[in-house]
């Protein structure tokens, strides 16, 4: 028997443990939400497939995504991690990974936590998108657009209405699984 999927996470493995596993499932920890947010800043411009076969490699040089470590990463880390093809070797995207850690980490002190931050642009309710066919996903709507402002506001780079809306989708914001996908009745993430 065959398990139905959104048509993009059919074309490889890694692409369906994604999405089976991960993709809009509803999450609140911290850490998650700051590795989300920085796993869609490398996508800018390439595919996501390209991001999960590199994932366990940035989980080492970004000390797994401990915001507070990453925050305080120095230029000397960011060059070692420019020499490395188990990465994506974009200094902007590197070095954007550690401003976002520390901008990461203003919100939490203001907010109490980032997922409070970010999950009341919702009002605490994921948004049930009702969509027939994959190429009816938008790249970015109302709501990226808001929370994208508000993030470059506070310092994040690499965080335009594009990559938001995908982050949004990552982080459970927004359910966007097609009406006949198994995974459509998600689950929050533990």
């Amino acid at each position: 028997m065959t398990i139905q999927r959104c048509t993009w996470a059919e074309a490889d493995p890694l692409l369906q443990a994604y999405h089976d596993q991960e993709w809009c499932r509803p999450t609140h920890n911290d850490r998650t939400l700051f590795e989300l947010l920085c796993m869609e800043t490398y996508q800018a411009g390439l595919s996501w497939l390209i991001v999960l076969r590199k994932r366990v490699a940035f989980h080492q040089y970004f000390h797994d995504y401990d915001p507070q470590v990453v925050a305080q990463m120095s230029v000397a880390e960011i060059d070692s991690a420019m020499l490395d093809p188990a990465i994506i070797r974009n200094r902007r995207k590197l070095e954007a990974t550690v401003i976002n850690a520390q901008s990461f980490l203003t919100i939490q002190r203001q907010q109490g936590s980032f997922a409070n931050y970010l999950w009341q642009f919702v009002a605490n309710q994921p948004i049930e998108h009702q969509i027939t066919d994959a190429r009816e996903l938008p790249a970015k709507n109302e709501l990226s657009q808001q929370i994208a402002k508000d993030l470059k506001q506070r310092g994040f780079k690499f965080m335009g209405p594009v990559t938001t809306y995908s982050f949004i989708q990552a982080a459970g914001l927004i359910n966007d699984h097609v009406m006949n996908c198994a995974f459509r009745q998600v689950t929050p993430r533990r």
